[in-house]
């Protein structure tokens, strides 16, 4: 499956993104995804996760309440409604799918196929 990302940018503290993941190449509702982020110096970090059939997700205790992960399996694309953005948001968002064993719970770790990455800048 290929991945890519789209919607990043500069945004003040406060505002909001939607970030979009556009699957291609395989049937995209056997896959759980995920978004994770990295920033300079520091280890790549699950955001958050929702399962093959969606429903089930999995949210970093930094993002919960603020940040929701969906997905449009018609369309074969992930989003990550950013709101209440902080300038810790600041990183390189990446889109991750997981081949499933269970379509109905989210991943807990990252699957082998990775997006380029949207970068995501808050300013304070």
């Amino acid at each position: 499956v290929q991945l890519v990302e789209s919607g990043g940018g500069l945004v003040q503290t406060g505002g909001s993104l939607r970030l979009s993941c556009a699957a291609s190449g395989s049937t995209f509702d056997i896959y759980g995804m995920g978004w994770y982020r990295q920033s300079p110096g520091k280890q790549r970090e699950l955001v958050a996760a929702i399962a093959a059939r969606g429903g089930n997700t999995n949210y970093a205790d930094s993002v919960k309440g603020r940040f929701t992960i969906s997905r449009d399996n018609l369309k074969s694309t992930m989003y990550l409604q950013m709101n209440s953005l902080k300038p810790e948001d600041t990183a390189v968002y990446y889109c991750n799918a997981q081949l499933s064993l269970n379509f109905f719970r989210a991943p807990v770790g990252p699957g082998k196929f990775w997006g380029q990455g949207t970068q995501v800048t808050v300013s304070s």
